[in-house]
C-alpha cells in the first residue's frame, strides 16, 4: 500500500493571519507578495504567478506536483525561520531583528559555522552583511545558530584536505 502524500494546499484565512502575525513579530513583515502553499504541516513556499488552488488540484491530476512557487520557510516551535531566497524576497519588508555580521564573521556563516556574537536578541535573526540578506539563524546569549545546508555552504578553510 502506497503512504498517503499530502496535498499541496494554498493558505488562507484565519491560517494566513497566524503565519502574517508570527512574520510581524519576528520580522516586522506587514504583507507578503504572492501567495502562500505549504504540503504538510511546516515548509512554507511563495507563489508570485496566476494559479489558484484549483489550477494546482486540475495539474495534480495529471501529474504528481511537489510544490508551487519559492520555499519561504518552515513553521518551527520557536516561530517562523525564513529561507535565504526567503529573506532575499522580503527584503523590502523586513523591519527589525536584523544582526549585521562583518566579513570575518560572515564567511564563518558561509562556511556553515555558529557565529560567536553577542546579539542582545534571542529567537530568530536575519543575517546581513552589508546590503545582502544571508538567511535566519538562532540567536542565543553567545551565539548564532546556522541553518545553512551543506550543499550551499562554502568551502571551510580550515579543514585540512
Amino acid at each position: 500500500m502506497k503512504p498517503q502524500i499530502e496535498t499541496l494546499r494554498i493558505i488562507e484565512g484565519k491560517e494566513k493571519k497566524e503565519i502574517l502575525k508570527k512574520l510581524d513579530e519576528q520580522f516586522g513583515i506587514k504583507k507578503i507578495p504572492g501567495a502562500l502553499f505549504m504540503r504538510g504541516k511546516e515548509r512554507i513556499f511563495l507563489f508570485q504567478g496566476n494559479f489558484d488552488e484549483k489550477m494546482v488540484r486540475r495539474l495534480e491530476e495529471i501529474a504528481f506536483v511537489e510544490r508551487v512557487g519559492v520555499y519561504l520557510g518552515k513553521i518551527e516551535e520557536y516561530g517562523i525561520r525564513l529561507s535565504i531566497e526567503g529573506s532575499q524576497i522580503l527584503k523590502k519588508e523586513i523591519s527589525k531583528n536584523f544582526v549585521e555580521l562583518n566579513y570575518e564573521e560572515t564567511q564563518t556563516w558561509m562556511m556553515g559555522h555558529e557565529v560567536i556574537k553577542k546579539t542582545g536578541i534571542t529567537g530568530f535573526v536575519i543575517i546581513k552583511y552589508k546590503e545582502d540578506l544571508l538567511g535566519t539563524g538562532k540567536a542565543s546569549i553567545e551565539k548564532i545558530t546556522n541553518f545553512i545546508p551543506k550543499s550551499r555552504r562554502l568551502k571551510d578553510r580550515n579543514v585540512e584536505k
